[in-house]
């Protein structure tokens, strides 16, 4: 089991951040669970993997939400009418107390399948990020002049690999994007907007996992909600459009490695500009790989000319502070490194930081 002190101290600050982002349902049960944790309860039996991990170990491996996504999951799978009883929908705010209830026998009952959900990192595929992404590959566009190859590494189900077919609406600054498009993403936008006259037009899109989310599947796609916080019902709703264009666009995500499947799919190609971008990830990569991956694209980099530029967009936390997350690209051949933007974890806003034209 993780070290008491600081799993209840990890689950304390998400209970918190939950709070602070608009799921107080979400927050209430992390309170629960810290709780459970420091009477000794089923809950920390759960945490056996992080056995003596720091608070900050916790948080970067994201610990306590795969104890949510469990939960949700359990609630979503309809086995449990207690559980799910106490969940919200659309139709009804839901009952914190008594989802942890429930949850608790759940847990107790059959720990085996918490654990088991809770082996793999959550695969959000926060279909809201694209909107942070957008201004980095608009820049990129208006910059080379070149259409995008778009390649994802750590794409779970590969939902944003459709960024440039979505709907945006950038608060008061402006809107990109067909208006017939069936998923639409608004935003809190601060500051300037990014090149939204730049023509753009993607003429490759792949992307690789480690573990790909098969959207064929209806154990995956319930996985995928159950990573949602279960208030916030407009994220469901999102998730469940992007979903559908997914499918219907018959998108494809390989099961390979980040690193492998960066050298051999990223390679810069002459008359288009390849961007290799991602989102809250990189934390959950142990440093080696890290380090493989950095090395790799900084490879694939000097490959690069102006005939066959190379970019990398993503997303991701500063190292000094996970709970902030930046939108950075470096565009080669001459390696340039920008912040863009600093943006919320899931997309409800973004201060750009780049000028006008991207």
């Amino acid at each position: 089991m993780a070290d008491t002190e600081s799993l209840t101290r990890a689950l304390t600050i998400h209970a918190g951040v939950c709070a602070a982002m608009g799921s107080a349902f979400s927050g209430a049960l992390l309170e629960r669970a810290a709780a459970d944790v420091t009477a000794g309860g089923p809950t920390r039996d759960l945490f056996a993997p992080w056995k003596d991990a720091a608070t900050r170990s916790l948080i970067a491996e994201a610990a306590p939400l795969r104890l949510l996504g469990a939960l949700h999951d359990r609630a979503l799978s309809g086995e449990d009418p207690a559980l799910a009883g106490a969940y919200p929908t659309a139709e009804r705010r839901g009952d914190a107390q008594a989802a942890w209830a429930a949850g608790l026998e759940a847990m107790t009952a059959d720990p085996r399948r918490f654990a088991d959900f809770m082996a793999h990192e959550p695969q959000t595929n926060e279909v809201r990020r694209s909107v942070c992404l957008l201004g980095g590959f608009l820049a990129v566009a208006r910059q080379t002049g070149l259409p995008l190859r778009s390649l994802e590494i750590a794409a779970s189900a590969g939902l944003n690999q459709l960024w440039d077919r979505y709907r945006y609406r950038l608060g008061e600054v402006g809107a990109w994007g067909e208006e017939t498009a069936t998923v639409a993403i608004d935003t809190e936008w601060r500051g300037p907007p990014p090149a939204l006259d730049a023509p753009v037009s993607v003429i490759e899109r792949a992307a690789c996992d480690r573990k790909p989310v098969d959207l064929a599947d209806p154990l995956a796609r319930r996985r995928l909600r159950a990573f949602i916080w279960a208030d916030q019902i407009d994220r469901l709703q999102r998730l469940d459009a992007a979903m559908e264009a997914a499918l219907a666009a018959g998108v494809c995500v390989e099961g390979e490695d980040a690193v492998s499947w960066t050298k051999r799919r990223a390679r810069p190609r002459e008359g288009a500009a390849t961007v290799l971008f991602h989102s809250v990830f990189w934390q959950y990569m142990p440093a080696p790989s890290q380090t493989a991956l950095t090395a790799t694209i900084e490879a694939l980099g000097a490959l690069a000319t102006t005939a066959a530029p190379f970019a990398w967009l993503r997303m991701e936390p500063p190292p000094e502070n996970l709970a902030a997350m930046e939108v950075r690209l470096r565009l080669w051949p001459s390696g340039e490194e920008r912040l863009l933007a600093l943006v919320h974890p899931h997309g409800a806003w973004v201060e750009w930081k780049g000028d006008a034209q991207g």
